[in-house]
């Protein structure tokens, strides 16, 4: 059975207020070596502190690596390139593109989308959240209510591992190779070469993706594992966690996620929970950002209601998390959205943990938010939506299918 390493800290964080002190705290205290990957990185606000943090360990001697997507975030403003840049500050784009004609090529499609940090290999954040201020959202200004969205900080073996999975991407992306598992490991031979090497006794290409997950319910002490998700030998990794942990389910499963439309065999896992009697809660995204992630989600809505699925759609402002709890010892806080662009094109990460503890805890938050900031979908209601709002499902579905074919994907 794989290899599930006990973590001596756990911690959950909600949206920037407590992501971005315990990332500041942490970039000032390091010593030797910070990697940062986000798929946005905003200098608004509190995007702004997380950089000056950055900035000031790159002066002391702190060789710091960020790493962010293309489409994601903006070309740097030339204020803080040149603040970056005279620190030390190593910047990197994934994937960049010559204009935005680039997007009309499928392949373009396969973006950075995990939040990843590691601070000397000794503490490892992971979540949804972008650096980007709670109450600032690049195509809608300033929000009223900051955005819902998690973060989990764990120290222990864990961060050793994403330490290492980072900096294979780093090499791979800073000097061009393809995905060839031959030119990775002669990027790993490089990282370890150049002084920053973790664990060199370990081939981490060797290692399944998902170290652990597969640990039987009921393990008493706290434990984490890192799941990560690529377009290569784990494809379905993170959804497959997610289904084995609803197939095991006994008495309730609650999942938050920004943008909703599971497969098919992701949608049978939580009807069937919800036939055998399980609670089985969504709290899902009520506010409108994107056309085809808002408006698709909606079609299969309909199957989940009939099988007894409760729906709650959030209210005060976005939804961006991406977490899940099963019956109180069993979470996964990450980056993946349950959706084909997720799922299937975007290089993802999500930490699974079997703790009670962990899991009351950011089950209680859950349920707060569906008591106090969601809307309650009622099946007869549903039923009856307009004829406006059917066509507008049904041709956005299509559009992502659609999508998915053009890039070869099956969903």
């Amino acid at each position: 059975m794989p290899v599930f390493p006990k973590s001596e800290t756990l911690e959950l964080l909600e949206g920037g207020a407590a992501l971005f002190p315990a990332l500041i705290g942490a970039f000032d205290a390091a010593r030797r070596w910070i990697q940062l990957e986000t798929y946005i990185f905003d200098f608004h606000g509190a995007g702004a502190e997380v950089a000056d943090a950055l900035i000031r360990a790159a002066r002391r001697g702190v060789a710091v690596q960020v790493l962010v997507d293309a489409v994601g975030t903006d070309p740097l403003p030339s204020q803080w390139h040149e603040k970056l840049s005279e620190a030390g500050v190593q910047w990197w784009v994934y994937s960049p593109m010559a204009s935005s004609l680039g997007l009309l090529v499928p392949e373009r499609w396969r973006r950075l989308h995990r939040k990843l940090c590691v601070v000397d290999q000794r503490i490892v954040f992971c979540g949804g959240i972008n650096v980007l201020d709670d109450f600032f959202d690049p195509n809608h200004g300033h929000l009223e209510a900051p955005r819902f969205d998690f973060a989990v900080a764990v120290t222990g073996p864990l961060a050793a591992e994403a330490a290492d999975a980072m900096a294979l991407l780093w090499w791979r992306v800073q000097a061009g190779y393809s995905a060839r598992q031959r030119h990775l490991n002669d990027a790993w031979e490089k990282f370890k070469a150049a002084g920053y090497g973790g664990r060199t006794d370990t081939d981490l290409l060797a290692q399944p993706a998902v170290s652990g997950a597969d640990l039987p319910p009921g393990a008493s002490r706290p434990k984490a594992a890192l799941v990560l998700r690529d377009n290569l030998r784990n494809r379905h990794s993170i959804e497959r966690a997610y289904r084995k942990a609803i197939g095991r389910a006994r008495r309730e499963v609650i999942i938050s996620n920004a943008y909703f439309l599971p497969g098919g065999k992701l949608r049978r896992a939580l009807m069937k929970a919800a036939r055998r009697g399980v609670r089985v809660t969504l709290l899902l995204q009520g506010k409108y950002e994107y056309f085809m992630q808002y408006h698709a989600a909606r079609p299969v809505y309909g199957a989940l209601l009939a099988a007894g699925v409760e729906i709650h759609e959030y209210s005060t402002s976005f939804l961006h998390a991406k977490v899940a709890v099963v019956d109180g010892h069993w979470a996964t806080v990450g980056s993946s959205n349950l959706d084909p662009l997720s799922l299937l094109l975007a290089r993802e990460a999500n930490i699974v943990v079997e703790d009670r503890v962990f899991a009351g805890e950011l089950s209680a938050r859950l349920h707060d938010a569906v008591a106090h900031h969601g809307v309650r979908i009622d099946p007869a209601a549903y039923n009856q939506r307009p004829l406006g709002r059917r066509i507008q499902g049904w041709l956005a579905y299509a559009l992502m299918r659609l999508a998915l074919m053009l890039t070869g994907q099956r969903y």
